[in-house]
């Protein structure tokens, strides 16, 4: 039991420093666009973003649930094995976390604890220990299906954002209006990662005290939210801004209007999905709106190949965590509990601060910095000069019909003075 005990202490630590590397590498793509538009100031944006994701974990505790009693099967794996299990699979998600941080990588952190999840259980356990139909229901299809709807929604709130303001085609920048409104859709996308992204911590450290007895039901217990919500803050505030502070280059193009769009997108579809008790990557959801707020725009093109970069980044995180879980697993299993989790939380603490050393040696550029949110604003090219709209057309075609009939009565004006001066 004391073994028990001490693993499930190392668990909960070791997930609250994966919260933590949360906020500082998710989080700040809730005030990507703002920054990019010059609505927020950095530091600003990130306190703003700090609070509110201390506030929305307290909101929701679905996407807790989730994971605490729907994609593991707790009842098929011994009680002795399992906190360890966790453990490893922690492992791998901050392992992914902090190497895709210092190489600049999209990625979702969400994704890589469920990969670190279920690459440990499988070693660990067995398949069957894994509910496949939670992890496609829940996981797999939210992560396809989100980025595309809230791409098709913020679209949609561009287009008519703009169709709304065409008077102010021709100033160089008449829709300033919008940038108020980004402080609070940014703010509302903030609150919504807390409701999500805090949560799948939460959801580990219950599933931890299940295994051993300490916890029967599926709720999170209160210092367990109070914890995980202040850590997530805290990660925010503490590192979010050295991310964020490249964010801007990457979402130079980016209007008010846009930004506006591509956020209240974002906030709406993470707040029904953590409603719902859906697991999403705010990256991925926050990349959609922005690709598709640049879509709403007259003129743009899609780089497909930028496109296609940020999908694998997507794709691999899930393989490349579960990987590193599985290898942790590996290692409690050859070596026994004890020596194992004392090995792989050495190993832990190491490549972290290995990463953070490395990290501290460079300057704060796209190469160890970048967001997949910045990405997506590259993923979109909008031309300088686009066509005009139908409404503008036909405006010019008044304006020339008008022109030449001017011109044929200055005509017919001259022909006839002409006339009367020969008679």
């Amino acid at each position: 039991m004391e073994t028990a005990a001490l693993i499930v202490v190392l668990v909960i630590v070791l997930a609250l420093f994966f919260d933590f590397t949360n906020g500082f590498h998710d989080t700040a793509n809730a005030m990507a666009t703002p920054i990019a538009t010059g609505a927020l100031k950095p530091k600003v944006a990130v306190l703003l973003a700090a609070l509110l994701n201390l506030v929305g974990a307290f909101l929701s505790t679905e996407v807790a649930k989730t994971i605490s009693g729907g994609i593991i099967h707790e009842d098929q794996i011994s009680a002795t094995i399992f906190p360890s299990i966790i453990f490893a699979g922690l492992i791998g998600a901050i392992t992914w976390n902090m190497l895709t941080w210092l190489l600049g990588l999209p990625s979702s952190s969400s994704h890589a604890l469920f990969g670190g999840l279920i690459g440990a259980t499988l070693v660990g356990a067995s398949a069957a220990a894994i509910d496949l139909g939670v992890v496609m229901s829940k996981v797999v299809l939210p992560a396809l299906i989100a980025p595309l709807t809230a791409g098709i929604i913020a679209f949609t709130v561009t287009k008519i954002a703009y169709a709304m303001t065409r008077r102010y085609d021709n100033k160089p920048d008449g829709r300033d209006g919008f940038r108020w409104g980004q402080i609070f859709t940014s703010s509302l996308v903030a609150l919504a990662h807390g409701t999500n992204d805090a949560q799948k911590t939460m959801g580990v450290i219950t599933l931890a005290l299940i295994t051993v007895g300490w916890q029967t039901s599926s709720q999170p217990q209160t210092w367990v939210i109070f914890a995980c919500a202040l850590t997530i803050a805290l990660g925010t505030y503490m590192g979010g801004w050295r991310i964020i502070r490249t964010l801007g280059k990457g979402l130079t193009d980016v209007k008010p209007a846009q930004g506006f769009s591509a956020e209240a997108s974002t906030a709406s579809t993470i707040l029904a999905s953590s409603a719902l008790g859906f697991a999403l990557s705010t990256t991925q959801v926050a990349s959609g709106s922005v690709i598709g707020s640049g879509l709403g725009r007259r003129g743009s093109t899609v780089r497909w190949r930028t496109v296609g970069r940020i999908m694998v980044g997507w794709v691999l995180t899930l393989p490349a965590s579960g990987l590193v879980g599985a290898l942790a697993a590996l290692v409690v299993v050859w070596l026994g509990q004890v020596v194992g989790v004392l090995v792989c939380a050495v190993a832990a603490v190491a490549i972290i601060l290995t990463i953070f050393l490395r990290s501290r040696r460079n300057a704060v550029t796209s190469a160890n910095a970048m967001s997949g949110v910045a990405d997506s604003g590259h993923a979109v090219k909008v031309t300088r000069n686009p066509p005009p709209t139908r409404r503008q057309r036909v405006r010019a075609r008044e304006q020339a019909a008008a022109a030449a009939e001017a011109a044929k009565d200055a005509a017919a004006r001259v022909r006839a003075d002409q006339n009367g001066s020969s008679t």
